[in-house]
């Protein structure tokens, strides 16, 4: 399967990079599998002050 360049760049896509394939309704979205180490930092700045259960610390 070819996906464009501009798709490509716009997703950060590498050649070789394994994707995820989904039916929904009537259509096929693929959705990029990322390393762990590239997902460093998408949750700065949730809010961390929710109270949690001792055994959830």
């Amino acid at each position: 399967m070819v996906i464009p360049k501009a798709i490509r760049d716009l997703l950060r896509l590498r050649p070789g990079q394994k994707v995820q394939a989904i039916a929904y309704e009537d259509r096929i979205e693929l959705i990029p599998v990322r390393r762990a180490k590239e997902m460093r930092g998408f949750l700065r700045g949730i809010d961390t002050t929710v109270e949690r259960d001792r055994d959830r610390l």
